[in-house]
């Protein structure tokens, strides 16, 4: 594969007296118990993780496991306590403050949950504002704003101030000016988070339009694990600081690593997560129909339960296995 566009490499945060000497007493590995017992705080330990160019990568975890340290630490808005952060191949901890605002205005898009609009600023002077202070010229800034504004579907409210939009247009207006600078890595802290459920689905409709047109490198933080099925590539679930698990949420819910991850996913529907194709197993003779082995099982549930017979999975007109009732079952009704 690629060099990776972002990683980190053992990246410790621990807040205290002198936490780069106590690392290095410890070797640079202190347990979760010496750290404690030492009175230091252990926000990130030693997490690894590459995300590669166009993937979007979801952290997950309880509050206070670390998820936002590590996106700030990535960022350097947070400077971390060892270890390093990869940008295009390039350690970010080597970066001067002024490298790191230029590569902020121009390479890095950030979205929180609070987007703290400028009140006194309409939707255009908002989405312009990240171009304004990069000093570009006042048409051009405008008119790649106005772009911005179709993109995310807010056509015709450019005049508009905060105060007259609605919560899940407010929010739109806090993406849109994420993009105003084109990023190459987008970080997204929970941004739908303060939204009702029915604005949150349809925000997160929008998201998937734009990263499909926009293909950019994501890191999403949410606690929401059906929010993570829908969005992400893989998920990372963190645990006291430490990345527990990594991996597709299928992994996840048929592989979990640790007790944790299998407490943290048991109740996602199984249904909804599972392809055809992990359920699957040889080729029989018997089969007979066939369903795609990309496919959500929950599509093709009721057509594999009502057959007394195994149906032929199959894949860009290949058959690559068979699946049958008892196989599906097994699956989405083990943990009853």
């Amino acid at each position: 594969m690629n060099q990776p566009k972002l990683a980190c490499r053992n990246v410790w945060k621990l807040y205290g007296p002198d936490p780069e000497k106590f690392l290095a007493s410890h070797d640079g590995e202190p347990d979760l118990a010496t750290i404690k017992e030492s009175g230091y705080i252990p926000a990130v330990r030693n997490a690894s993780l590459e995300i590669h160019e166009g993937e979007l990568v979801v952290l997950m975890g309880l509050s206070g496991s670390g998820k936002s340290t590590l996106v700030r630490c990535m960022s350097r808005l947070i400077e971390p306590t060892s270890g390093e952060i990869d940008f295009d191949g390039e350690n970010l901890r080597d970066a001067s403050e002024r490298e790191l605002v230029e590569l902020r205005r121009h390479k890095m898009g950030m979205v929180f949950q609070h987007f703290a609009l400028f009140p006194h600023r309409t939707v255009l002077e908002n989405v312009a504002f990240p171009l304004e202070v990069q000093g570009v010229d006042v048409p051009t800034r405008n008119a790649r704003a106005l772009e911005i504004i179709d993109l995310v579907g807010l056509h015709g409210r450019g005049d508009y101030y905060p105060r007259e939009l609605s919560g899940g247009q407010q929010q739109r207006v806090g993406i849109g000016r994420s993009l105003a600078v084109e990023p190459d890595v987008w970080f997204l802290d929970e941004p739908f988070s303060a939204l009702d459920a029915l604005i949150r689905r349809d925000m997160q409709d929008e998201f998937l339009r734009l990263q499909s047109t926009l293909q950019k490198t994501i890191i999403f933080i949410t606690h929401d694990f059906d929010e993570a099925i829908r969005l992400a590539d893989r998920i990372a679930i963190m645990r006291d600081g430490v990345i527990d698990q990594l991996g597709t949420a299928e992994e996840l819910i048929t592989n979990p690593g640790s007790d944790y991850v299998a407490a943290f996913t048991k109740n996602v529907s199984r249904a909804k997560l599972l392809r055809v194709h992990t359920l699957m197993g040889p080729i029989s003779d018997d089969a007979e129909g066939e369903v795609d082995g990309r496919v959500f099982v929950a599509s093709v549930a009721s057509q594999i339960l009502s057959s007394s017979v195994p149906l032929r999975v199959i894949e860009d007109g290949v058959v690559v296995g068979s699946i049958d009732a008892v196989q599906v079952n097994e699956a989405l009704f083990e943990s009853e």
